[in-house]
């Protein structure tokens, strides 16, 4: 098991350039399931989650070949429809390949995905749109067995608990490619990841209006074609390294980042005192005044401000002047980095889905745990800031999510190595 060793607070300044989108890059890997030619996939990053959903499409019986920055899905028809245990457990977004599986071989059996550290994530709304495509689902010994000669076009509606689901709606958009007739989705997420899942699959030859949007229509296809495609940057790993500027009163350039797949990051942060410059080919990214101001956030589905950032921002407002409050609308239990902040000496109360953070003026090292993909970002960030050493351990969450990360930050002035850790820790999914 590894661990992180940073030396805080030096600003961080440089260059660095953002990877391809993890959360489009797996629904679209899964996507290739929907041909049975050749598909090459630029822009790939080298990230656990990844590497997951590739041994998933090998297990498949879809030959696998992989370069830097790019994966290659060879001509060729799955030989199983099982997706295991051993593997979908690691990852929750395996569940990407049930509609595909279904739409493209009429059956698929993948195993349950299992809980997950921020709170409930439940697939109901997956199974809902598909049994109304005219698939037959039932679970038997953890595993979701489905079955369909060929899915028909509906009318469906995915509105959850918390609003729309960016997974559910790709995977009811991938079967409905290839299902019989008109597909309508209302309540479709919007995010970035989702339109360009939607571009990717255009480009295998689907029928898709109003990517993007709330409503897709989705005409059915009988077969689809290969592609060559190059994944969206990652807005996730871009407004970290933005924060990480902000908070360490440096000045950033985030190569390939977007200001529209940003927008309400970059909201909250002029509204604390960052500026955010738009170039032709990237972000200039820094703080316009001494100390950084207090804010309210919101988390919202997209447009609004990501719950992905939730946790980072937070740790820029740990140093803020003032009181700020967090209120958390898509995960109400995703505050679990709350204790080990305030073992850094942060002063956050939690009441219900709103954190409160009154502002210190610095925090100070700690030995810390990290508890999820983006709880471990802000540890990260939340170590650069602080005055003295901080050891984060269950680092193995940022290998799903971030691509080399310690090699970026050390070339934008950080000081911070990776060492084994020598505490036995139990690995969480999710």
């Amino acid at each position: 098991m590894d661990k992180l060793v940073i030396e805080g607070g030096r600003k961080l300044s440089g260059s660095v350039r953002v990877s391809g989108a993890k959360n489009a890059c797996l629904p679209i890997l899964a996507a290739t399931l929907l041909t049975e030619e050749e598909c090459v996939i630029k822009n790939v990053p080298d990230l656990k989650d990844v590497e997951t959903m590739l041994n998933i499409l090998s297990a498949l019986g879809r030959e696998v070949r992989r370069s830097p920055g790019e994966v290659r899905i060879l001509s060729g028809k799955v030989n199983n429809v099982t997706a295991s245990y051993e593997l979908v457990s690691t990852m929750r977004a395996s569940i990407a390949v049930l509609g595909p599986l279904l739409a493209k071989y009429g059956k698929a059996k993948v195993s349950f995905p299992g809980g997950c550290v921020i709170g409930q994530r439940p697939i109901d709304l997956h199974l809902k749109g598909l049994r109304a495509l005219g698939a037959d689902i039932r679970v038997e010994g953890g595993y979701l067995l489905a079955e369909a000669e060929r899915l028909t076009a509906r009318r469906i509606y995915l509105g959850g608990h918390f609003g729309s689901s960016v997974l559910a709606t790709a995977n009811i958009l991938m079967a409905a490619v290839l299902a019989e007739g008109e597909t309508i989705i209302e309540n479709a997420a919007c995010e970035p990841e989702l339109l360009d899942l939607a571009n990717f699959l255009i480009s295998l030859g689907a029928r898709i209006e109003g990517k993007g949007t709330p409503t897709i229509k989705i005409k059915g296809v009988s077969s689809l074609s290969g592609t060559t495609y190059s994944v969206i940057p990652d807005r996730i790993e871009a407004g970290t390294y933005m924060i990480a500027a902000v908070a360490t009163g440096g000045r950033i350039f985030l190569e390939s980042a977007s200001c529209e797949h940003n927008a309400a990051l970059i909201d909250k942060l002029e509204e604390a005192g960052g500026v955010v410059e738009e170039h032709s080919n990237g972000l200039d990214v820094y703080r316009s005044q001494p100390n950084i101001g207090s804010i309210d956030i919101t988390t919202l589905t997209y447009p609004g401000f990501p719950t992905d950032l939730q946790a980072q921002m937070m740790t820029l407002l740990c140093i803020s002047e003032g009181i700020s409050v967090i209120t958390e609308k898509v995960y109400p239990n995703r505050f679990i980095h709350i204790s080990e902040l305030n073992r850094m000496g942060a002063e956050i109360i939690l009441e219900g889905a709103t954190a409160i953070i009154k502002g210190v003026s610095r925090l100070k090292g700690a030995p810390v745990m990290a508890s999820d993909l983006r709880a471990s970002a802000a540890l990260v960030l939340a170590a650069l800031v602080a005055q003295g050493r901080t050891e984060i351990s269950r680092i193995y969450h940022l290998d799903r999510g971030y691509e080399d990360l310690e090699e970026k930050l050390i070339a934008l002035g950080a000081n911070i190595e990776r060492k084994k850790d020598s505490k036995k820790t139990n690995q969480l999914t999710g």
